[in-house]
């Protein structure tokens, strides 16, 4: 009885540690990161089209640095810029959600304009997503 009751401890305090410690887990810092990946947005949303598993395995929880043509600019539920790559096909983008820190500072982007950003890549639904994204060249 006692043997199962600290077995029950052991786990439950196991498992609250190991929440603690992701809970707690550092943010990567994306923009004195080094970009695993650097590739064009419509060959970035090619691969998942063709391949969704490949491209998983490829770019899932990897920086990821995309060139491409801003399609679309818009702002989520929070106030925080979201901006979207063109692909080649015209049912997908590379939809970028920009940092909190880096929000406020590009004002002056416009659908059409040349751009590189930096980011993670969180998986694909329809859209390739990146998070926590930084521009680095307009």
């Amino acid at each position: 009885m006692y043997k199962r009751i600290i077995l029950i401890i052991i786990v439950v305090l196991t498992m609250v540690f190991v929440y603690v410690s992701i809970y707690n887990k550092p943010h990567i810092n994306i923009e004195k990161s080094t970009a695993n990946i650097s590739i064009k947005s419509s060959d970035l949303l090619n691969d998942f089209t063709v391949d969704e598993t490949k491209a998983n395995e490829k770019y899932l929880d990897k920086i990821i640095q995309v060139e491409g043509i801003i399609s679309e600019i818009s702002l989520d539920k929070e106030g925080r810029r979201i901006i979207a790559l063109e692909g080649e096909d015209l049912l997908g983008n590379v939809t970028c959600y920009l940092s909190n820190e880096k929000n406020k500072t590009n004002e002056r982007l416009k659908r059409g304009q040349s751009i590189i950003i930096k980011g993670i890549c969180t998986g694909y639904l329809m859209d390739v997503v990146l998070v926590r994204c930084i521009i680095i060249n307009t």
